[in-house]
């Protein structure tokens, strides 16, 4: 019997001290700053130590650290991390107040707070703040998004690392509140502002409308991270900024001199980058942990990640070119592969993959990256068929770094391409992937399709790779330049690539600077210019500079990791510490610890320690049953649920503790084994398995697109038969009796699929371009006389009026 309480208390029946966290967002142009403020209370008559494990976009640059006790302002400083740890304890064991920040070793995503000695009935605030850059979609509009989710990590065993222990709730029952609130700026007006979330409406500061502010709405409920897209009016430009150093730091470090960032935005000839290529070796790689099983969103809880990557697959495939090769991985616990090595594309291959594509379930249990990765590098690379690697998972894992380094080692031999899907995937791991396999990240969360995405990465693959680039810099006499990004790999159209450079040596403030990058492209030498003024940028701050030392602590990251055992006396994390201590931005090596040295009594009494829970997504998707709800016992996570946050038929949940390393290793497993059974009216009060006919949804109708692109041949064309004209909505007879007698049935057949494609999925051409100029130059090479005819007279039949040069014949 539950007992009569209310909000949400531990399992040993402990409030949690974190009331509220407040977020303010500036964004300047494509550069956010972050300021977080966590309002804490010990309403408890015993001193207690606060641990919150939370996450933080992968590649945000951490820059400050405060608390506040009534009136006394602590600031933290920057202190290699074993210090850090030392002077922590020593402070709570002498009574005094402390609070210490932690990224965590394994994943740069995580970060760990401690609020040390919060005496009883006081209150704290702790301020934290981070500049972060911001990603360019595919409609041009720029990404932000708050991690609110934070999914238990799946950490394989033997793999390097301590693990990183995650107090989880459900996303309904995460006892503090988020307000939110952003601020925008640019040269450029601001068009819209759109979120997942409801948003207050957008006020405009200014007439040009080159300012804004936006609000989420009260009552955000943490069952999704907080995605902000920005539209500026006009398209994104190549800029460079520089920022003057600080002038307390020293001049000729990183601190001291001005940095340029320079943003990168290529437009490639519209003749290359229409041109297709017509080979490589595409390697699917899919994530089937039981953690896939949970929906895409919650407005359609039907469709889930795992069924949404089925279907993108079916499109990947039937969007391949002919004359390339293709294998399709699968993974949790242990991995599987369609073939033993990638195979040609031809009709029995595509067939026999899309056979086994469709009985994927997310079955495998844990989330164990890395051995399929490995397992993918060691088969030897097909001449003359550039490696292409596309990853889909929900980003669970905790040793991320082992992963990205595997990534970055072979980066040579492959693109990668990489798809964070659903709420709460590592933007470490995502962005982490593409980056060193020079490929491209996409995230997929709320009401997002995942297919339109997926087919614009798939376009990226099959442009042209741009291979050769350099970067020159033309600066005054008296001025040099070091480099402090590592070099670029990777341009696509469309997309902003970003170089961090140290400017040192003295000029007038008239001065120009002039930056040349050159590249090839399709065997064809190109280059950009952009000239810059090097006189400083009013206003940014330190901004540029930090996000510099964050580039650059990464890549040193990475080397110290590369040595793997290799004696050099610990150079690169040397290096780390000491720029991270000068630069004040957080690193692997590094903690932020601040003490309160006040002459205040000391805090009397052993601490208790409380564990702040972070929201997590449902891990199974767990949709309605056609007869009553199912009793369900479930280790999940240090809470209980409490005062009519359920009815009493909805399921009952006992919650314990799940850190990763208790009995599940994380959500995969946990749904793998959960012990479920069901009473059911209609089945006699006798419990029945969740499996059983009569329990278990109705499966969804197939969407009419994915029917009529199921059907395509490896070739392009289709075939004239019942399975076309149904899901066309004609009969047999309908669809063959205006066919042209002397009309190839394939033909017909192909311009029928085509012109419906036109005529009534123009809303999701993005997802079907790619098959439908397969299509086109399937129908080109037949050489087929009567073209005109047949589209007028497919038009006609389906009520549609798609003229013949639309179609690309």
């Amino acid at each position: 019997m539950m007992e009569n309480c209310c909000g949400l208390i531990t399992s040993q029946k402990e409030p949690v001290p974190l009331k509220s966290v407040e977020v303010e967002l500036e964004v300047r142009d494509h550069v956010a700053t972050v300021v977080s403020t966590l309002n804490y209370e010990n309403k408890e008559d015993k001193p207690l130590e606060a641990v919150f494990v939370f996450p933080l976009p992968g590649d945000a640059a951490v820059c400050h650290f405060s608390a506040k006790i009534g009136q006394t302002q602590i600031v933290a400083e920057v202190k290699e991390k074993q210090e850090a740890r030392e002077e922590y304890d020593d402070a709570l064991s002498s009574g005094q107040q402390a609070f210490l920040l932690e990224e965590s070793e394994q994943s740069p995503d995580i970060f760990s707070l401690s609020v040390g000695s919060l005496p009883p009935g006081e209150s704290a605030s702790i301020r934290l703040e981070y500049v972060t850059e911001l990603a360019v979609q595919a409609d041009e509009g720029l990404r932000f998004c708050l991690p609110a989710v934070l999914n238990p990590r799946y950490q394989p065993r033997g793999s390097e690392g301590v693990n990183v222990q995650v107090t989880s709730v459900p996303a309904s029952l995460v006892p503090y509140s988020l307000s939110f609130s952003a601020r925008v700026s640019s040269p450029r007006p601001v068009s819209k502002v759109e979120s997942n979330c409801p948003l207050d409406p957008l006020q405009y500061l200014n007439t040009e409308k080159t300012q804004a502010t936006v609000k989420l709405a009260a009552g955000h409920k943490f069952d999704r991270d907080v995605e902000l897209l920005i539209y500026y009016k006009d398209a994104h430009q190549p800029t460079a900024v520089v920022e003057a150093g600080q002038a307390s730091s020293k001049p000729g470090t990183l601190m001291g001199d001005p940095v340029v960032m320079l943003s990168l935005y290529p437009e490639f000839p519209q003749a290359v980058m229409s041109s297709v290529a017509s080979c490589g070796e595409f390697v699917f790689v899919l994530d089937r942990s039981g953690s896939m099983d949970a929906p895409m969103n919650n407005s359609d809880r039907d469709q889930t990640c795992i069924g949404s990557a089925r279907d993108t697959l079916l499109l990947l495939l039937k969007s391949l070119p002919v004359g390339c090769y293709f294998n399709i991985y699968s993974f949790g616990s242990n991995f599987e592969h369609i073939f033993p090595k990638s195979v040609e594309y031809s009709q029995e291959t595509m067939e026999e993959a899309l056979e086994k594509v469709d009985k994927m379930e997310a079955d495998l249990g844990g989330t164990e990256i890395l051995e399929p990765l490995k397992h993918i590098y060691s088969q030897p690379c097909i001449p003359n068929q550039p490696r292409q690697i596309f990853v889909f998972t929900d980003g669970e894992v905790g040793n991320t770094k082992e992963i990205i380094h595997l990534v970055k080692h072979n980066s040579g031999s492959h693109r990668c391409f990489s798809f964070g899907i659903g709420e709460g995937a590592s933007s470490a791991l995502i962005n982490g992937l593409a980056k060193e396999g020079g490929g491209h990240a996409q995230f997929i969360t709320g009401t997002d399709r995942m297919q339109p995405k997926v087919m614009q990465s798939l376009r990226f693959a099959l442009q042209p790779a741009v291979v050769d680039i350099s970067v020159k810099w033309d600066l005054p006499k008296g001025v040099s330049v070091t480099a402090l990004s590592p070099p670029l790999t990777a341009l696509f159209q469309g997309q902003r690539s970003l170089v961090y450079a140290q400017l040192t040596g003295q000029s007038s403030e008239a001065s120009q600077g002039c930056v040349t990058v050159k590249y090839s492209l399709a065997g064809h030498p190109s280059q950009n210019q952009l000239q810059f003024s090097l006189k400083p940028a009013e206003d940014t701050g330190l901004t540029v500079h930090r996000l510099a030392a964050r580039t650059l602590i990464r890549s040193l990251e990475m080397e110290e990791r590369e040595r793997d055992g290799r004696e050099d006396g610990g150079v690169k994390k040397k290096k780390v510490v000491e720029l991270s201590v000068q630069s004040g931005v957080s690193s692997a090596f590094t903690s932020f610890i601040a003490v309160n040295k006040g002459d205040g009594e000391a805090i009397q009494g052993p601490l208790v320690r409380r564990n702040v829970p972070t929201p997590m997504m449902m891990a199974m998707g767990m949709r309605p049953m056609s007869c009553g709800a199912p009793r369900m016992k479930m280790r999940m996570s240090s809470v209980e649920l409490c005062c009519g946050l359920m009815s009493c038929d909805a399921p009952v949940m006992d919650f314990m503790d799940m850190s990763l390393d208790s009995e599940f290793e994380n959500l995969d497993d946990m749904a793998m084994r959960i012990d479920m059974t069901v009473e059911c009216d209609e089945c006699d009060d006798s419990p029945c398995s969740t499996l059983d006919e009569s329990c278990s949804p109705k499966q969804p109708a197939r969407d009419p697109l994915l029917q009529l692109v199921s059907l395509q041949k490896a070739s392009g064309c289709w075939v004239l038969d019942p399975a076309l004209a149904a899901a066309l909505g004609k009969t047999s007879e309908e669809v063959e009796k205006p066919k042209p007698a002397s009309v190839n049935q394939e033909v017909w057949a192909t311009i029928l699929a085509l012109i419906w494609l036109h005529g009534f999925k123009m809303d999701a051409q993005e997802e079907w371009e790619l098959l439908a100029m397969k299509a086109v130059s399937w129908l080109r090479a037949q050489k087929a006389s009567c073209v005109t005819e047949c589209v007028e007279a497919v038009n006609a039949l389906l009520g549609c009026n798609v003229q013949k040069n639309v179609l690309g014949l």
